[in-house]
């Protein structure tokens, strides 16, 4: 349908645009056309009625717009103040006048349709009379085809029938016929077979009345295919005469008859293959490709052509002396020079590459010369890494003595396992370029392999051995350093003060990182030489637990020279403690010469706390080179991890004895510099000071802060070196020292209320440096020794109620207690006695 400019729809069933008055002034013409293609009802009516009742709504709406008051009728039409009147009335004009117009439109259209649908049947009922009379036809016509199809099959059928017999008949006479022919062929064959065997047969050594086929040059091939035949089926006579047990004399002739023939059958053979390949070097000489084919042709007839192959190969300049003479000089340098490993595998690249580029050349040759060339490139391949190859690795690893193996300046073992690495490198890359270009069914790999077996067998010893010996080196190597660097520096008659550990040897971390890329070095080589797993895990670890020694001892070692140094400087200390009767000038000497113990000592523990880190550092690259390298190659092997965690575990135990050791003497160490310093330093008058009417000192005393010095001094070493549950250790025990000897120390003076205060000090500033120790039980003994210094303050009379809250501290109370000033005067001793009994 199609929209008009009122916006109204019509289509193709729309009618006359003017009001319909009757059905007869304008008809409404239904066409058959017009119920194909997209047909609706829907649409059809619409149209029918679309003209008369859009109208009669307008004019509704006109009505409704004139009127105010007009109501709405139950039926949908308005109603006027007079229409209700003249309802009322009972009016006779209709409600819907459009009716009767849709009525007639209606009948007209039901009419029309009626008369479509008969026309419509008349057209159906003829074209069905049509088809079946047609499909009748056609039925008939398709029975008579399907006799006429059955007549050809069964003609055809008898046509295949005949043909197949014909065929086979055919083919019985042809092979009849080419059964004849073969035989014909073969008496023929083996005619002239016969012939030529007697000629054979004749004379021993006899061959100059042989048939001119064996003598001439342009049918070689065809005479050694003949001479092949005969040798072949004369020795396969012998072989059954000497299997049969038989006295008959005709046998016994036959026979040697035969090997007379097989002799002078064998002789003309070696001629003509001499023969063919002088022929074949010629052409080699001339490069004439054909001829050189033609002849290893007909070579391959004589032991599958095997002696031409091998007399090919043979002849190769790249076999010449001169050129593996040549080779030596290229990969070891002149003669006489140590050659690099780095020189080496340069060399040997080049070498290999050479040897590579040859044998892909030669390769075009015998594909186009050979029928077998597989066969040519498995000798040739063969021939390179039987004959060029060996000769070289001969001159190249030359295996040393384990039991007197050549020093370190002649390069040592290392020289040679790194010389046998590139040389298996290189000579497998070797190995894969030649399989790449070709080598039959040669097993290259294999043959590479058989080369270095010699070596790979007791490989592992010789990594053992050359760690040994570049540990026993680098040891030689760092004496002799320290010994040439103390007697450049003078280490005897040093000025008062100087190190005495400067004269010894220094835990290296570089030193062990050196160890460490060692044993890397050496795992890499078991990686190249450990085809296998389980092999593999076994050298690795035979290879680190030489490292866990190395690495053991060395800082074990280290440890022990630290140590020598601590005990070196406690010697020292003692050669100078003095008795109380001496001399004013003696006792100067031998406060400075304790002063430069006392900086022995210093330096010493410095050193040995020095020592300790780098050794926990050495541990710790240890550890980390196990998590990242080592034990991924110990898991194919069972046990070979747990193992090893064990063996370096054990190895570690040994400098964690003499750390511990150590240790202790460091603690000596300070303690007795803090003896001395106090011992010193301490004058009685600290904690007795005259009652003169001066304010009190509330500052340390001199020997509290110079101790105090010399332990935040001292023990910055400590706090650097040491860790975790080490440091903790260490400090607690220190503290617990400290306390101790101050206690001692304290026990030596007598207290005045005064110098209570001023020891109550004292013990607040070693409180306060004890607390960076971070150990609470030695955080709580100097809060204790506080509480016991106030016995030295308080009034007699107020001692008892002291120690109300801590019992604990009653026993040192009563020992401080007594170096009161008064203890004696106040009789203290009878006042507290009932105290102390009472409190039991």
């Amino acid at each position: 349908m199609n929209e008009n400019k009122g916006g109204r729809k019509t289509n193709r069933f729309s009618k006359p645009a003017s009001k319909l008055a009757s059905t007869d002034s304008y008809p409404l013409v239904l066409d058959i056309e017009d119920f194909k293609g997209d047909f609706s009802f829907d649409a059809l009516f619409g149209n029918l009625v679309n003209e008369l009742l859009p109208s009669h709504l307008e004019e509704e709406i006109d009505a409704s717009e004139g009127h105010g008051g007009n109501d709405v009728m139950p039926n949908g039409h308005l109603r006027t103040p007079s229409d209700t009147g003249k309802s009322a009335q009972g009016l006779s004009s209709p409600l819907f006048p459009e009716v009767d117009a849709l009525l007639s439109l209606f009948k007209n259209s039901s009419t029309q349709l009626i008369d479509l649908r008969k026309e419509i049947d008349g057209k159906l009922y003829n074209l069905k009379k049509e088809v079946a009379a047609q499909d009748s036809k056609h039925r008939k016509t398709l029975t008579e085809l399907e006799k006429g199809v059955d007549g050809l099959f069964t003609s055809f059928a008898r046509l295949d029938s005949r043909i197949s017999s014909v065929g086979q008949t055919a083919a019985k006479i042809g092979d009849h016929l080419q059964s004849a022919d073969a035989q014909r062929e073969t008496a023929s064959q083996t005619i002239d077979l016969i012939k030529y065997l007697m000629e054979f047969n004749s004379s021993p050594g006899d061959l100059m009345e042989l048939s001119a086929l064996f003598s001439d040059d342009s049918r070689v091939a065809e005479a050694a295919s003949i001479a092949q035949k005969l040798r072949s089926f004369a020795e396969e006579d012998i072989g059954r005469q000497s299997m049969t047990v038989s006295s008959v004399v005709g046998n016994a002739t036959a026979s040697r008859g035969l090997e007379v023939a097989v002799a002078n059958l064998q002789e003309y053979c070696n001629e003509l293959e001499n023969r063919l390949l002088d022929r074949f070097d010629a052409a080699s000489q001339r490069r004439e490709l054909s001829t050189m084919a033609e002849c290893a042709k007909i070579l391959s007839q004589f032991n599958r052509g095997t002696s031409a192959m091998q007399h090919y190969v043979g002849l190769l300049p790249m076999f010449d002396l001169e050129v593996m003479n040549a080779d030596t000089r290229l990969v070891l340098g002149d003669p006489g020079s140590q050659p690099s490993p780095s020189n080496v595998a340069s060399g040997l690249s080049s070498l290999y590459e050479e040897i590579t580029e040859t044998v892909r050349k030669e390769a075009a040759t015998i594909m186009a010369v050979f029928p077998s060339p597989d066969d040519v490139m498995s000798i040739l391949v063969q021939r390179v890494l039987e004959d060029r190859v060996p000769k070289l690795l001969e001159k190249l690893l030359m295996k040393p003595s384990l039991v007197n193996p050549p020093s370190m300046e002649e390069g040592g073992l290392i020289l040679y396992l790194r010389m046998l690495a590139v040389g298996y490198e290189k000579t497998q890359e070797l190995a894969r370029d030649l399989r790449g270009v070709g080598c039959g069914d040669l097993d290259v790999e294999g043959l590479t392999e058989s080369l270095f077996l010699p070596h790979k067998d007791i490989y592992i010893e010789y990594e053992q051995a050359s760690l040994r010996q570049l540990y026993k080196a680098k040891m030689e190597e760092l004496r002799a350093e320290t010994q040439q660097s103390n007697e450049s520096t003078g280490t005897i008659g040093r000025s008062k003060g100087a190190s005495l550990a400067s004269s010894h040897q220094q835990i290296s971390v570089t030193v062990v990182t050196e160890f460490v890329r060692w044993n890397e070095e050496a795992i890499s080589r078991c990686t190249l030489f450990s085809s296998q797993p389980a092999t593999l895990a076994a050298n690795v670890r035979a290879v680190f637990t030489c490292l866990l020694d190395q690495v053991s001892l060395y800082i074990t070692e280290g440890l022990e020279r630290a140590r020598d140094s601590l005990t070196e400087a406690a010697a020292l200390r003692e050669r100078f403690v003095l008795g109380t009767s001496v001399s004013r000038r003696v006792a100067a000497a031998a406060a400075s010469a304790a002063e430069a113990a006392a900086a022995a000592g210093e330096s010493s523990f410095r050193s040995f706390m020095v020592a300790v880190q780098r050794c926990g550092s050495s541990v710790a690259i240890v550890q980390q080179y196990f998590a990242n390298s080592i034990s991924r190659l110990l898991l194919p092997l069972d046990g070979a991890h747990a193992a090893a965690c064990e063996e370096m575990a054990s190895a570690m135990s040994s400098a964690e004895g003499v750390a511990y050791k150590g240790l202790q003497q460091c603690i000596e160490t300070v303690m007795a510099e803090v003896e001395r310093l106090i011992s010193a330093e301490q004058k009685a008058t600290d904690y007795r000071s005259p009652d003169d009417g001066i304010a009190p000192d509330h500052r340390p005393t001199n020997a509290c802060t110079r101790v105090v010095a010399y332990l935040s001094r001292v023990l910055e070493a400590a706090f650097t070196a040491l860790e975790g549950l080490n440091k903790q250790a260490f400090l607690t025990e220190l503290g617990n020292r400290l306390h101790k000897g101050l206690l001692n120390h304290w026990q030596k003076f007598t207290f005045n209320p005064s110098g209570g205060l001023r020891l109550k000090r004292d013990i607040t500033e070693y409180g306060e440096f004890v607390r960076g120790f971070n150990a609470p039980s030695v955080d709580e003994k100097f809060e204790l020794l506080g509480i016991m210094a106030n016995v030295f303050i308080v009034a007699p009379e107020s001692l008892s109620t002291l120690f109300e809250g801590t019992p604990s501290i009653r026993k040192d109370a009563q020992t401080f207690i007594q170096l009161r000033e008064d203890y004696k005067s106040a009789k203290l001793a009878a006042r507290l006695s009932s105290l102390w009994a009472g409190s039991s």
